[in-house]
């Protein structure tokens, strides 16, 4: 029976690539394997979520990088055969994706999202964003194993169902790496993170002023949403932080509902909000790109449209 692995280092990554593990299952016949972390999602959890086996990697040494494990996953891989096997396309999933088709020599198609089974010529069917975001790559591969990456929150985490049974078991632990962690250094966010937000009030090249931005903020707290932007915004007139840049460059985000003010909706941007559910615009120029991939639009001055908006939304 053909199977499907999913290898996963943290659970929000395990959850979301066991639920595009079991859209593909059906379809291929196969069993769905969770190759996880400990400290990560539960054997148990995986297994209501979907899992039939779960392999649980072993701790690492204090300063091995979770590439230290693909001894261990590439042996296993080799016994068992499995016919795709998918990563979290971060930067260490991709790392450690790109080293297993090296060792493998199978292919590897990155950033996938989406993912089907053609029956008819037994073949993995994967779509990807190319040209930055101007069109969508499909690729079809018959051959066995295909490793893919998946970016993170492309599909939604697959959900709990009870009475479910699998097996579990734990590997071995990987041979000391070459590789040792000297210091870690997170990232410091000067804004909120917002990938996560139901609402977005992006702000675009529309605005005249910095001070103006503040008319965004209150449509964004009139709508119980977070404020987002452009790239002109965070990195041309730096009036805020690149944490909140949405676009092929930046974040992506599936907000319910996303507002663009003053947003043209050139492709890099409009590709990281691809997601959304509800795309709304206020742009003074009807022939702006937005509008064509809006689902409501106002052609208006978005200085006398937004707090006519607010005005309504406040009643």
């Amino acid at each position: 029976m053909a199977g499907i692995w999913i290898v996963a280092e943290t659970r929000e990554q395990a959850l979301e690539l066991l639920g595009t593990g079991s859209l593909l299952a059906p379809d291929m016949g196969a069993t769905l394997t969770a190759v996880v972390s400990k400290g990560s999602a539960s054997p148990e959890e995986c297994i209501s979520r979907g899992a039939d086996e779960v392999l649980m990697l072993a701790e690492l040494a204090p300063g091995e990088p979770f590439g230290a494990h693909l001894p261990v996953i590439e042996k296993e891989a080799r016994a068992a055969s499995p016919d795709v096997i998918l990563f979290s396309a971060t930067a260490r999933g991709k790392e450690t994706a790109a080293r297993l088709a090296a060792r493998r020599g199978a292919g590897l198609c990155s950033a996938c999202t989406a993912i089907s089974f053609d029956k008819a010529s037994n073949a993995v069917v994967m779509e990807r964003i190319a040209y930055g975001g101007a069109a969508t790559q499909k690729l079809a591969s018959s051959a066995r194993p295909v490793l893919i990456t998946v970016p993170p929150r492309s599909f939604e985490p697959a959900g709990a169902l009870d009475g479910r049974q699998g097996k579990t078991r734990e590997l071995p632990a990987p041979p000391p790496s070459a590789v040792k962690i000297v210091e870690r250094k997170p990232k410091e966010k000067v804004a909120k993170d917002i990938t996560e937000a139901r609402v977005i009030v992006c702000a675009g090249r529309g605005f005249d002023k910095k001070e103006d931005l503040a008319l965004a903020r209150q449509l964004a707290d009139a709508l119980g949403g977070e404020l987002g932007a452009t790239r002109p915004l965070t990195e041309e007139v730096h009036w805020l932080p690149e944490d909140l840049c949405i676009g092929l460059s930046g974040i992506q985000v599936k907000p319910e509902l996303y507002v663009g003010l003053g947003v043209s909706g050139q492709v890099q941007h409009m590709t990281g909000v691809r997601g959304a559910k509800i795309v709304c615009a206020v742009n003074r120029d009807e022939n702006a790109p937005i509008f064509a991939l809006s689902d409501f639009g106002i052609v208006g001055n978005l200085y006398e449209v937004v707090p006519k908006i607010i005005e309504e939304l406040k009643k």
